[in-house]
């Protein structure tokens, strides 16, 4: 097999594994954020109904009703927003990302001294293409808050295995 084949094919995933770290970091990111934007909203809603509850069998009805329309106001934006299912969305989308990472080190620091048939190798390698574009399709867009994040995290060595320092 020509080293200069498996050479290019080593590059390739190595540029796939790049694009899912960073895109696998910037989903969990985004999770994060939708988590906290649940619980903004969530908590100070199920407070207020508590309030306004009691306000209503007291006697400042006014206040009742005030209060009742500021829990009126969160639970649409919840649901208008649904935050639960897009932090999942993102956490799910994160974990994918992650899987696909894995696959494509996997693939370059393995696979190609394994396998000797450079057709075999460019199929496993058109498969990780394949599953990197689906996910690209199909996940939520990140934020570019959660990507300036997922970057600088990355960049700082978050994401670095001890064994991979050990080699320097």
């Amino acid at each position: 097999m020509s080293s200069t084949i498996v050479e290019k094919l080593v590059e390739e995933a190595k540029r796939i594994e790049e694009d899912a770290l960073y895109s696998s970091k910037g989903h969990y990111n985004c999770a994060d954020n939708w988590k906290s934007v649940h619980y903004w909203i969530g908590i100070p809603a199920a407070i207020l109904a508590g309030v306004a509850s009691v306000s209503a069998f007291s006697e400042n009805t006014a206040a009742a009703g005030y209060i009742s329309v500021l829990v009126a106001i969160l639970s649409a934006l919840s649901t208008f927003l649904d935050p639960n299912a897009r932090q999942n969305s993102h956490k799910s989308s994160g974990a994918a990302f992650g899987t696909l990472k894995n696959q494509a080190r996997r693939f370059y620091e393995i696979e190609v001294y394994l396998e000797h048939d450079e057709k075999k190798l460019k199929k496993q390698l058109d498969a990780l293409f394949l599953r990197r574009d689906e996910l690209n399709t199909t996940s939520f867009s990140i934020s570019a808050r959660a990507y300036r994040k997922a970057k600088t995290d990355i960049e700082s060595g978050s994401n670095n295995y001890k064994v991979d320092n050990d080699k320097s």
